[in-house]
């Protein structure tokens, strides 16, 4: 018997040299006995009856061996020891003599076992899905909040590269920082089995990470390690962390999958410091965070050339609305950021998400696609990646999987509300509007303050001809509004007057009196989106005038533009040929 040490794979051929999976040096002996037990959670609900009854036998069990912990819900296995003195070897041979008489004593019990176990006992499983908690940062120092946040989310990049491991997205787990919340509570609401939680201290030049694995049904802790290091070994610490996790929820790894999880991009501490402050400032998503990202993500750089996570961060950068650089400009940084990271890394799958929004800008709707594809491709778990190409999907009319890519999204990364509020109206072009307004409340429920999902939802009402229900919520938008006290009241008093006129004329004097809130803001020189213009008179009827906006729209490249192929307002327009050649000149099947 032979073993492969790293991937514990066992050969009974003796004359193999090195293993078939990874072509690691074979060593003698079978890979059972080192193999590192993996963290097994029971079956929910199971209750395990051994032959002696009691409350002792039905209550949940933790045993440590080595440094894993088993979850049990039954009659423990007493440990194997060796009759006497002898040695293993010599104990098996004592028992060769009477190999017959225990052959049918084994089968007997075996039958009867096989019997008991079936009928009462409830098999363990591995750990299929799992959050990653946001670390602690224990080190009474704010400063450093961008270390236990980076080390959280690249724990969470590296887990999602195991296959059939569902690992939830970075948006969903940090909604509970800084806030307790019980394991089982955290469990329902992400629907997860397991929980790992972490803490860091930093003081100096020393760094204490604390991590422990629990069982999200019972709140029992499974595994637990702390790990006592020197800054300048952080990134070395940072893989080590990976490979006892992911051996803790799998029981056998291939040394692709090892080498994957455990992958560093950089050697150098000080640049991997400073990519994690530039994802620090990323996630906050403002435009003043953005431009501090793109420069700790370039010193990253200027300290390792080759750092393919810092091309992608910068990639990432350029690639949201909130880019600080603008227009052309933004595309040829994204394109160029994006290409380099794959260059030194053809695995990553962010970059090519990334990419696929340059396609998009160009119109190139088929490459756009087939960028998506490649990054879900290669990381299958990056909700962004789904719920982009759910927003694709949805202009080029392709409803059923667009919603099928939304909610994949969602499940990936269940509490991103700007994932369940881009679900709305994705359900709304696909004319789903009782679903897309359930959608919407239930986003709110997460935080009723967010302001897209009031947005949605006040369009999907004028969309379903609910004018009084879409101005109440669009005053719940304009109050949590970021607009001044005194635009707020303006806006107040133009609801008030809309509101009027619909109770006076309904549908068409809803819409006549916003034409004349936007012609008058034309005349004070105001912009004015023409995209929205050309609503207007398509809800008033007005199809030439509808179309000349829509060709205003398209020479200004709206920002929506590329909706019109699915947008409800031009339903009464799609068979004008005017119309037909506006989806034409975008690319737009028709």
């Amino acid at each position: 018997m032979k073993r492969c040490p790293d991937c514990r794979r066992d050969y009974t051929d003796d004359t193999l040299l090195y293993c078939l999976d990874d072509g690691t040096a074979l060593l003698d002996g079978p890979a059972s006995m080192d193999e590192p037990a993996t963290a097994l959670l029971s079956e929910p609900g199971a209750v395990a009856t051994g032959f002696r009854g009691g409350e002792d036998q039905t209550r949940p069990q933790i045993n440590t061996t080595g440094q894993t912990a088993i979850l049990h819900t039954g009659v423990e296995a007493k440990p194997r020891r060796n009759s006497g003195n002898l040695s293993e070897r010599q104990s098996l041979s004592a028992h060769r003599a009477a190999k017959p008489l225990i052959a049918v004593g084994i089968a007997v019990v075996l039958l009867i076992s096989g019997f008991f176990g079936y009928r009462y006992f409830s098999p363990t499983k591995q750990i299929e899905s799992i959050a990653v908690m946001p670390f602690v940062n224990e080190s009474g120092n704010a400063d450093v909040e961008y270390l236990s946040d980076g080390i959280t989310e690249t724990l969470i990049n590296s887990l999602a590269q195991l296959p059939r491991l569902s690992v939830k997205a970075r948006s969903s787990v940090f909604h509970y920082k800084g806030k307790t919340v019980v394991p089982q509570t955290i469990g329902n609401e992400l629907s997860v089995q397991a929980i790992l939680n972490g803490r860091v201290v930093q003081r100096g030049d020393n760094l204490t990470l604390s991590l422990e694995l629990v069982d999200a049904r019972t709140g029992n802790q499974m595994w637990g390690e702390q790990y006592n290091r020197k800054m300048m070994e952080l990134v070395s610490l940072q893989s080590q962390i990976a490979r006892d996790v992911s051996h803790k929820l799998r029981a056998k790894l291939t040394g692709a999958e090892q080498q994957q999880v455990a992958k560093n991009y950089t050697e150098n501490t000080e640049a991997y410091q400073l990519y994690l402050q530039g994802r620090y400032h990323w996630n906050k998503r403002k435009p003043e965070e953005h431009k501090k990202a793109i420069q700790y993500f370039e010193q990253a750089i200027e300290l390792d050339p080759n750092y393919a996570l810092a091309y992608a961060g910068l990639a990432d950068c350029y690639a949201v609305s909130s880019s600080p650089v603008k227009g052309q400009e933004r595309m040829a940084k994204l394109r160029s950021a994006a290409n380099k990271a794959l260059e030194l890394d053809p695995s990553l799958g962010e970059p090519h998400a990334a990419l696929a929004n340059v396609s998009w800008e160009e119109r190139d709707w088929a490459g756009a696609e087939r960028e998506f594809k490649r990054a879900i491709e290669l990381n299958p778990n990056y909700a962004t990646a789904h719920q982009w190409y759910g927003e694709l999907l949805t202009r080029l009319g392709r409803h059923d999987e667009a919603i099928s890519e939304i909610k994949r999204a969602r499940e990936l990364d269940p509490l991103s509300l700007i994932i369940n509020s881009d679900m709305i109206y994705i359900l709304s072009m696909a004319r789903r509007y009782d679903e897309a307004i359930e959608q919407g409340r239930r986003t709110l429920e997460m935080d009723a303050s967010w302001n897209p999902a009031h947005y949605e939802i006040t369009i999907t009402y004028a969309f379903k001809g609910m004018y009084e229900e879409s101005l109440a919520e669009a005053e719940k938008a304009l109050e949590f509004s970021d607009r001044s006290p005194e635009k707020k009241e303006a806006d107040k008093q133009e609801l008030a007057a809309i509101r009027d006129a619909y109770r006076k004329l309904g549908a068409r004097g809803f819409w006549q009196k916003m034409l004349g809130f936007e012609k008058q803001d034309l005349a004070k020189g105001e912009e004015v989106s023409s995209f929205f213009m050309a609503e207007i008179y398509a809800n008033l009827g007005d199809k030439g005038e509808a179309l000349k906006w829509l060709e205003k729209a398209v020479e200004e490249r709206d920002v929506e533009i590329d909706l019109i192929k699915v947008y409800p307002a031009f339903d009464n327009l799609r068979s004008e040929p005017r119309f037909q050649d506006l989806l034409r000149r975008i690319g737009l099947p028709q």
